[in-house]
C-alpha cells in the first residue's frame, strides 16, 4: 500500500493542521469533535490511498473533514450555530464601569450576530463562496493553498473573493453602517 508509510506520513505532516482547522470550523468550534474528525479523515485517507493518490488530496481531505463534521452535527440532533464562540475571559481595565462593559459586550454580540447572518446567507447563496471565505478569512489558509484545496486556479479564487466582498457590501453595508454608527 505505502512505501513504509512514508507517503502517508508526508501527507499527514503537510495537511494535518488544515484538516484540524476545517474540522474545528465545521464542528462548531468543538476541539474534541474536531480531533475525532481529523483522525477519521486520515484513517479514510489511509484506507483509500491507492485510489486517491493521483487525485487532489488536499481538496479530498478538506471535503471529507467538512462532510464528517456535517454528519456528526446531523447525528447529534442539535444545530451548532455558525461562529458560536465561548465568551473570552477578558479582564477589563479597573477604570471601566459596568455600563461601559455591558455596552461593549452588547456591541460585540451584535457584530457576532451580523457575522453569523452573513455566513448563513453565504451558505445559502453559494456553498463554494462559503468554503472560500472560511478557508481564507477564518482559517487563514494562504490563497494559493486555498485555491488548491478548492480545486481551482489562484486567479479564479481572487476573482471569487472579490465577487463575494462586493455581494456582502451590497447586501449588508447599510446594516453595518447603522451598527457602527451606534458605537
Amino acid at each position: 500500500m505505502f512505501t513504509g508509510n512514508r507517503e502517508f506520513n508526508e501527507i499527514y505532516e503537510q495537511y494535518k493542521n488544515l484538516v484540524l482547522k476545517a474540522a474545528y470550523m465545521y464542528s462548531g468550534d468543538n476541539s474534541d469533535v474536531a480531533e475525532d474528525i481529523t483522525q477519521e479523515t486520515f484513517l479514510r485517507l489511509y484506507v483509500n490511498f491507492e485510489e486517491l493518490k493521483n487525485g487532489n488530496i488536499p481538496s479530498w481531505l478538506f471535503t471529507t473533514a467538512k462532510n464528517e463534521a456535517i454528519n456528526i452535527k446531523k447525528k447529534s440532533g442539535r444545530e451548532i450555530p455558525i461562529g458560536e464562540r465561548e465568551d473570552l475571559d477578558i479582564h477589563e481595565p479597573a477604570g471601566e464601569s459596568a455600563e461601559e462593559r455591558y455596552l461593549k459586550n452588547d456591541a460585540d454580540e451584535e457584530t457576532r450576530r451580523l457575522n453569523d447572518r452573513i455566513l448563513s446567507a453565504l451558505i445559502e447563496k453559494n456553498r463554494r463562496w462559503y468554503d472560500a471565505v472560511i478557508l481564507v478569512y477564518y482559517m487563514d489558509v494562504p490563497q494559493t493553498k486555498a485555491a488548491d484545496i478548492l480545486g481551482m486556479k489562484t486567479q479564479a479564487l481572487y476573482t471569487m473573493l472579490h465577487r463575494i466582498k462586493k455581494w456582502i457590501r451590497k447586501k449588508y453595508s447599510v446594516e453595518y453602517e447603522e451598527m457602527t454608527k451606534n458605537k
